[in-house]
């Protein structure tokens, strides 16, 4: 220990963490060192802009010399530079090919922002976490300036070339707010989610629209199919039943069998059924697509409908019209079933929308919801990538 203490020129290392000291220290070097290295590198570019070493200019040949040097700060992976000099001509101030001309930040910190977001972090937080990395101040609104270079990739995205290797399409659209001149407005985000054949899950695309109207589903569904999204293999769509989606469907992949939404079909019925009725009526219509095979669930939907078509005669009549939509994905193997015969699995997505958008209540434009909904639906689709569903992937 004597020796490790005068290696390190510190006379009582046994008080202290010496594992936090040493990397605050190796900190301290890495951003000293950093701050030699692009000062140098500056003087070096100036030179060379300038044609000549400092204080070897020559009045007859060079019109133009040094005129001292501007301090500013830098954010960088070792932290905030204070006091970086920045060297300055006199009749021309050079752009460094080093730091950004109003810069603030490296590159470097510019990527870990945006990384960040795109992993799910919200920009309040995404300020907190650089400022406990790197004791650099990065305020909400400068992360939102920063993630406003997403939008490309967001463009890329709702353009790049699709496969037809789906076997299953979940639809739906969940309602957000958005800013307008008025107050805050309604937006329908209609997303489309896809179940390969090799059991990997995709948030494929989504629109921000006014509506769930057949107009505005239609453009969604046109434009996967001009990308390559034929729907020829596509072996079921699942909805919310929505009349629009419905009729979009028909017209745009109209050979595909569609499947109702059992959690939006069970929330009609709830609305139809008295306080009392919830209960009983609901457990025992949720018997039916738990059944084990089609005979089975016509079988127990017969049972429903007789012991509550008097009791709750509207109740009956909403499930009776949808009833083969219902049933339609006891036609695939049995592995599938319980995640097809829903469309949770976006609504699910949605809850980690709201935990995003819930501290500012609602976004602040539409740009601003198609950016934070690129970044939700990317992150969520790397983690997919990696993790197939297991009832895809072996033989029902």
């Amino acid at each position: 220990m004597a020796t490790l203490r005068q290696a390190v020129n510190e006379p009582c290392l046994e008080d202290c963490d010496l594992e936090g000291w040493l990397w605050e220290d190796l900190t301290a070097r890495g951003r000293q060192s950093l701050q030699w290295l692009l000062e140098a590198a500056m003087q070096t570019e100036l030179t060379a802009r300038l044609g000549y070493e400092p204080y070897q200019r020559d009045p007859g040949r060079h019109s133009n010399y040094r005129n001292g040097a501007y301090t500013r700060s830098l954010d960088t992976q070792f932290g905030c530079i204070p006091n970086l000099r920045v060297p300055r001509a006199r009749h021309s101030q050079p752009a460094y090919s080093v730091l950004e001309r109003y810069g603030r930040r490296a590159p470097w910190v510019e990527d870990l922002v945006r990384e960040m977001f795109l992993s799910g972090v919200s920009t309040r937080r995404v300020g907190r976490v650089v400022r406990s990395l790197l004791s650099a101040s990065v305020s909400a609104q400068a992360v939102s300036r920063i993630c406003t270079s997403l939008d490309e990739q967001v463009r890329r995205f709702h353009r790049r070339p699709l496969r037809d290797q789906y076997q299953y399409l979940i639809l739906d659209g969940v309602t957000l707010r958005v800013k307008g001149a008025c107050g805050a407005r309604k937006c329908l985000a209609l997303c489309v989610y896809g179940i390969r054949f090799d059991g990997k899950r995709e948030l494929i695309d989504f629109r921000l629209a006014p509506s769930e109207s057949e107009r505005e589903w239609t453009l969604l569904l046109e434009s996967l199919q001009r990308r390559g999204l034929s729907g020829e293999r596509v072996a079921l769509v699942v909805t919310d039943g929505g009349r629009g989606l419905i009729n979009a469907l028909q017209s745009v992949f109209g050979d595909v069998p569609l499947q109702r939404c059992w959690a939006h079909k069970m929330r009609n019925l709830a609305n139809k059924l008295k306080a009392a009725q919830r209960g009983p009526c609901l457990k025992q219509a949720a018997d039916i697509y738990q059944a084990a095979n089609l005979r089975q669930a016509r079988r127990r939907y017969r049972a429903w409908e007789a012991r509550w078509k008097r009791k709750a005669p509207q109740a009956v009549a909403c499930l009776r019209q949808d009833l083969d939509s219902l049933l339609q994905f006891l036609s695939r193997p049995p592995a599938h079933w319980k995640k097809i015969r829903t469309t949770n699995a976006i609504e699910r997505q949605f809850r980690e929308v709201r935990r995003r958008t819930d501290p500012m209540t609602c976004f602040a434009h539409e740009r601003s919801a198609d950016r934070i909904l690129y970044a939700i639906f990317h992150y969520a689709n790397q983690r997919w990538a990696e993790s197939p569903l297991s009832e895809f992937t072996h033989k029902s």
